[in-house]
């Protein structure tokens, strides 16, 4: 059997950071253009030129560290706030003070948003809350009072930076919660395809081998109680099961990851090739106290689906054999419909008394849970079954024919 892994990356803040490429860029050249229009008013207007010439080289050479968490390190932020701060304390070297005072813009302008945003989104709210700080102290510093317009100015970056913050805070814990539910619903799976596998060999052999012990007596009756025991304990074990530990990248900032790992089974089949006859699956199950009817004309079903549906028809008639005994009678009919397939099976047994089936999936026996049921379900079909004391059991499976089976199994490595 074939495996293949692949990494699924979540990231919700991604687009966040290509907004913050972009946000740097305009915001950069409307710094720039602000100076420009009042570049009359300037005393002096090389103090501001030299500053913008470092903003606009610093700009575009950061693009890449902006465009993701992974190169966005703290280093990068610090320097890039103390561009930002440094700005906006130079600017009463540029501009005249009554402009200033009168509410002018400072050299960064809107540009300083940018580098608390950074930082909100790299490091959350209490990163969002340092960086917007600093800057308002630096605004109240180039002010020289605690003006109006300032105060709200200040107050305005500040909440909005610790609120992206915030909300990326939450994102990533939605990540990591989503990642950890897909995971357990992969793992789940697998587990549930084990445990049909093993309850189809293993704890078949297992049962019988202690049936067969206690009629044989003697040393034959220890090995079978002990066959016993061992059964119990697998039952245990495949109905509890293990989880794998959720996967979460090393930098909280790059998202949740989860591991998949798809299988295909060496039967040389790809989802693009042929159906194949479900009859000719169910045909050896045909026997003296088996009848089988089917349609005169082939009944196609995607090769995985249609083994998948022979094996359900398998552990019915094994159930059958277990607990209606060996000289029931049970038929199995095949109808070909023209958007699904039904299979019914049906014996002449003493029927399920009621609340068995519950009882037996709790003791972890798992013939009809998993076995019967699980297997339609991850195909995407249904199994019913009917049984009144008495008067048998049948088993119906519903398979729509384009029916596929659940892919991607979460690996724990």
């Amino acid at each position: 059997m074939a495996r293949r892994e692949r990494v699924m990356r979540m990231s919700v803040e991604q687009p966040l950071w290509r907004a913050l490429t972009a946000y740097r860029v305009l915001t950069l050249f409307y710094a720039v253009g602000l100076f420009a229009t009042a570049y009359s008013r300037f005393p002096h207007p090389w103090v501001a030129i030299a500053y913008y010439c470092v903003l606009f080289v610093w700009t575009l050479a950061t693009l890449p560290r902006v465009a993701g968490a992974a190169h966005c390190t703290k280093r990068f932020l610090a320097a890039d706030l103390t561009l930002a701060v440094g700005g906006i304390l130079l600017t009463p070297l540029a501009d005249a003070h009554a402009r200033i005072a009168g509410g002018g813009p400072t050299l960064p302008s809107i540009w300083t948003a940018g580098s608390v945003l950074a930082f909100a989104v790299k490091g959350g709210w209490r990163w969002a809350a340092v960086a917007s700080t600093a800057v308002a102290l630096a605004n109240l510093v180039e002010r020289g009072t605690p003006a109006r317009d300032t105060v709200h100015n200040v107050i305005l970056v500040w909440v909005a930076s610790i609120a992206i913050g915030y909300v990326v805070e939450v994102a990533r814990a939605s990540e990591r919660t989503l990642a950890r539910a897909l995971e357990i619903e992969a793992a789940t799976r697998e587990r549930e395809r084990l445990a049909r596998d093993i309850h189809d060999s293993v704890l078949q052999v297992l049962a019988m081998v202690q049936r067969r012990g206690a009629v044989i007596g003697g040393e034959a009756a220890e090995l079978g109680r002990m066959a016993g025991e061992q059964e119990v304990a697998l039952r245990t074990l495949v109905s509890g099961g293990l989880v794998p530990v959720s996967r979460v990248s090393h930098d909280a900032a790059d998202g949740a990851v989860v591991r998949v790992v798809e299988e295909h089974e060496g039967h040389g089949e790809e989802d693009g090739d042929e159906p194949v006859d479900l009859r000719a699956l169910l045909a050896p199950y045909a026997g003296s106290r088996v009848s089988l009817a089917e349609p005169g004309a082939p009944v196609p079903l995607p090769p995985a689906a249609a083994r998948e549906v022979a094996a359900a028809v398998g552990a019915a008639l094994d159930n059958v054999r277990r607990h209606a005994g060996q000289d029931a009678r049970a038929w199995i009919l095949v109808e070909d419909e023209p958007d699904a397939v039904l299979v019914t099976v049906r014996d002449d047994g003493p029927g399920i008394p009621a609340g068995r089936l519950a009882q037996a999936e709790g003791e972890g026996r798992l013939g009809v849970a998993q076995s019967i049921r699980g297997r339609l379900r991850d195909i995407g079909g249904t199994a019913e079954l009917v049984s009144v004391p008495g008067q048998g059991t049948e088993v119906e499976l519903n398979v729509p024919k384009r029916a596929k089976p659940a892919r991607g199994k979460a690996e724990s490595r």
